[in-house]
């Protein structure tokens, strides 16, 4: 009885302290210990309640996962409305919002509070006795969907609110899920390299991330929250807006670091102007201010029209977009013989670059839109990132103007395209195809797959056209002479070529992997699978019951990596890259460091390294790669042009490093001269 009153202690103890360091890297963004001592506690607490089931509780941080995905999501009404705000788009809007609360005010003094608007989904957090109980969406504002289960992997949600009276017994809180731009990025990164459809802003990703069935998808999107209000409070424990962020926040809960107060509606107006400025800083997106009188009796006093409350109002940003030209459309087959339609535009300048081309994602919003060459449109940059048609101005269309045809045919090689069954996506079938066969070769080379420098698309067109290359081992046989014979090619280039190819073999295994092009792998699928069966061999082996049972590694993705390992032509074109001395080996070793634990993010254009390789250096020395500063960065490390990521380091007194300082760091010379090597040339220390 004592050793289990003992083993109680330590998985409480071990619930306290990582409950605690959640709150204190993901809240306070300031942790205190590093990622592999968090492990080791959190590790320890899992085998702990492995071994001791009776004592695993919902509010236990190994309980964030659901086991299973559910079958759907039970309605859930707020037990106080979740209301719309009204918006408005000027200073003289927001004037006249000001005007109506004098009036309705009378002699009474009040100020505001300016709170950024976050582009995601409002959600519902309902906590009794400090414990997480509930979380849904805003739904139609009387009645939400229940995605407790997904809530609950959004790691600045805390399970149980930290010790203090003050915390009502029952605590409804009102905020923001919402999706990094690092995040999305990432997100639309991995689909593209699945060929799957891309979500169009961070705001529909995270929405569409918290309605997933399956809890442990929607853990690796990486969400985030703001708290910004409460619902229903079994007891009041403020008197204004502001006071009730601070308890909040002492609750433990993620309140934005940016709002303000604001004396009168000049200072809120000014409050704006410098946000509509400064939003692209930010690591995530808003799309406008929200301004909310700070006294609760006077909120009382004012009160709601049918929809909105009358003390509250948002101010949008306008969209930053632009008008230009569609001078035609063009398909193009991608690796896995995906056949996609883009616009091909007037060179416009948008968001700080100058756009020529813009997706229109597949044939089906194409015909949505109406697209047509010759057509005026409008674009802009969906979450700022991807240029994107979002209007057509009809009223400009030349009265000969034609729907676009969606092809029957493939571009490249004349073969019949055919439509997923059971998605929106036309695809080229043809396994000869010269458009999927330059595309697939582009991607294997690429510096993040076999990064084979020099070998890029005008050189892939010539050697795929010439007939030198019809697969991937292909590459492994290229003589100099061979090249030679292509069009402007000189000796040393040639010659260079061929080194590249060369020290292209040692390339690790789930590069390798990734190279192959396998549909729905991308480098992270592939990094899982070289983890866990450690050899080429072993994952060619795996049966789809195998592969499914790897966690990361879904039903989808299990069937396609076995499906393509059973292709006769897949096995022929794998055996002969082996046999040109491509090792593909897997190697998993990670050094042990100063740097272990560290976060660097990096900026600039970089001398001897690549972006993708400083990075896996930083990784294989502990470290963690952040895409954004922040005062949790332990280093910049900024090459030329750093541009706004070092003024944010300097603001925040984040230590500037060269690469030639992050080289000093590492003390390994000869991991170094082998991390810089390049095919002909000298390691750093050579």
């Amino acid at each position: 009885m004592a050793m289990k009153e003992e083993i109680a202690k330590r998985i409480e103890e071990l619930r306290r302290q990582i409950h605690r360091h959640d709150y204190l890297y993901y809240v306070q963004a300031s942790p205190e210990i590093s990622d592999q001592q968090y492990d080791r506690l959190f590790s320890e607490l899992k085998t702990l309640e492995k071994e001791h089931p009776e004592l695993i509780t919902p509010e236990s941080p190994t309980q964030r996962v659901a086991g299973e995905p559910s079958e759907g999501f039970a309605p859930l009404r707020h037990t106080i409305p979740m209301l719309s705000i009204d918006n408005t788009y000027n200073a003289e809007e927001l004037r006249a919002f000001d005007t109506r609360v004098k009036k309705l005010a009378g002699h009474g003094e009040y100020d505001y509070v300016v709170e950024l608007k976050i582009d995601g989904l409002a959600v519902s957090l309902r906590y009794e006795n400090g414990r997480l109980i509930t979380g849904a969406t805003r739904g139609d504002g009387e009645t939400g969907d229940n995605v407790t289960a997904n809530i609950k992997t959004i790691r600045q949600i805390p399970l149980t609110l930290r010790d203090t009276s003050e915390v009502p017994e029952v605590l409804e809180v009102r905020g923001e899920v919402y999706m990094p731009i690092a995040s999305f990025t990432s997100l639309n990164q991995q689909k593209a390299n699945k060929e799957q459809p891309l979500f169009a802003n961070p705001r529909n990703a995270a929405a569409g991330s918290l309605k997933l069935l399956d809890p442990s998808i929607t853990a690796k999107r990486k969400l985030a929250f703001f708290a910004y209000a409460t619902g229903q409070v079994s007891e009041e424990f403020a008197q204004t807006h502001w006071e009730m962020l601070e308890k909040l926040r002492s609750f433990g809960l993620p309140v934005n670091p940016h709002i303000e107060k604001a004396s009168n509606i000049d200072a809120v107006i000014e409050i704006c102007g410098k946000w509509d400025q400064k939003r692209k800083d930010l690591p995530y997106q808003i799309d406008g201010m929200v301004i909310k009188i700070n006294q609760f009796a006077l909120r009382d006093k004012l009160g709601f029209t049918g929809r909105a409350p009358r003390w509250c109002i948002s101010y949008k940003f306008a969209a930053e977009q632009a008008i230009t030209k569609v001078e035609s459309i063009e398909v193009n087959v991608g690796k896995s013989g995906t056949v996609t339609p883009v616009a091909n535009l007037l060179p416009v300048q948008l968001a700080g670059t100058t756009v020529k081309r813009a997706s229109l994602h597949n044939f089906e919003e194409l015909a949505r839109l109406d697209v047509r060459a010759g057509d005026t449109v409008v674009i802009e940059k969906a979450g700022e990132i991807i240029p994107q048609v979002i209007e057509v101005k009809k009223e400009l269309r030349a009265a000969h103007s034609q729907p676009y045809q969606v092809p029957e045919k493939c571009p490249v090689c004349g073969s019949v395209l055919v439509k997923d069954p059971q998605g929106v996506y036309v695809r080229c079938v043809d396994t000869h195809c010269l458009g999927t066969l330059k595309e697939r070769i582009m991607y294997f080379a690429g510096r993040d797959q076999m990064d084979i420098r020099g070998v890029g698309p005008s050189l892939i067109e010539s050697l795929v056209d010439s007939g030198l290359v019809n697969t991937f081992a292909d590459i492994y046989n290229l003589k100099k002479d061979d090249i030679l014979t292509l069009e402007r090619m000189a000796d040393k280039s040639a010659a260079n070529i061929i080194t590249a190819i060369e020290g292209s073999k040692k390339q690790p295994l789930a590069r390798f992997i990734t190279a192959l092009g396998i549909r729905h792998i991308g480098s992270q699928s592939a990094q899982i699978l070289a983890d866990e069966f450690d050899s080429l061999e072993a994952i060619m082996q795996a049966d789809v019951e195998k592969l499914q049972a790897v966690e990361g590694i879904g039903p989808i993705v299990a069937q396609s990596v076995y499906d393509y390992f059973r292709s006769d032509t897949n096995l022929k074109v794998i055996n002969e890259l082996l046999a040109a001395g491509v090792e593909a080996k897997h190697s998993s070793t990670k050094i042990s460091s100063e740097l272990d634990g560290k976060t660097f993010v990096v900026t600039g254009t970089l001398e001897h390294f690549s972006r993708s390789d400083i990075e896996q250096m930083i990784k294989d020395h502990g470290a963690k790669v952040s895409s954004s500063v922040s005062k949790n960065t332990d280093y910049l490390l900024a090459g030329k042009e750093a541009g706004s990521k070092l003024d944010k380091a300097t603001e925040l007194g984040v230590p500037v490093i060269s690469e030639q300082d992050f080289i000093k760091m590492l003390g390994d010379k000869k991991k170094v001269n082998d991390d810089t090597k390049k095919p002909g040339q000298k390691g750093l220390f050579e």
